[in-house]
């Protein structure tokens, strides 16, 4: 339907947005306080680690579930002028961005706790982001075997996106979105842990 072509217009338009705006929201939240200093008065603080970590990820996920579902919010008024949408792919996007948007967050979290410059937080994170997206396109124009093809396409985020937001909800892309999250955010665990012990 029109409203669905629409919607897949919306989320490729959000997905690049995503890649740059995760990183800009992210960039600071450790990468300041090292510099500031302020993050070994966390240290002090009788505050696990792993709470910190976990806190400073809900935080920025916070405030993209917020912004996201404010673009959710207007939702009904494009409904209405378009017609009947088809919910499934809707709301598949949208976990689809939820799940896309946390496994960035992570990312850029577990660079920024490893610098104390936010510009350079910002820079490397964006090209993880855009590899986890585009890896898949980016090994075919090489040339690549299938299987490797094949094995490669798990890591693409741009892929697992594709497949939730047709509305198909497969227990291996929720999978491959944990993995992502669990992955950086042990990283930005240990980077942290590392620092108290320096």
């Amino acid at each position: 339907s029109n409203m669905t072509a629409s919607m897949n217009e919306y989320f490729e338009f959000v997905i690049p947005a995503f890649w740059l705006f995760i990183p800009a929201i992210t960039m600071r939240m450790w990468a300041e306080e090292k510099k500031l200093g302020t993050l070994e008065l966390i240290m002090t603080m009788p505050v696990r680690d792993g709470e910190a970590v976990a806190g400073k990820f809900m935080a920025s996920f916070g405030f993209l579930v917020l912004t996201l579902g404010l673009s959710f919010a207007s939702l009904p008024v494009m409904i209405e002028w378009l017609g009947n949408p088809d919910w499934g792919p809707i709301m598949g996007g949208y976990l689809g961005l939820l799940l896309l948007g946390a496994s960035f967050v992570a990312v850029g979290l577990a660079i920024s706790s490893m610098t104390e410059n936010q510009f350079i937080a910002f820079i490397v994170s964006s090209v993880i982001c855009l590899l986890l997206l585009g890896i898949g396109e980016l090994l075919q124009l090489v040339g690549l075997p299938g299987w490797i093809l094949n094995l490669v396409s798990w890591v693409d985020a741009g892929s697992h996106f594709d497949s939730i937001s047709r509305g198909v909800i497969d227990s291996r892309d929720i999978v491959y979105y944990f993995s992502v999250i669990f992955f950086f955010l042990f990283l930005n665990y240990r980077s942290v842990t590392s620092r108290r012990w320096k």
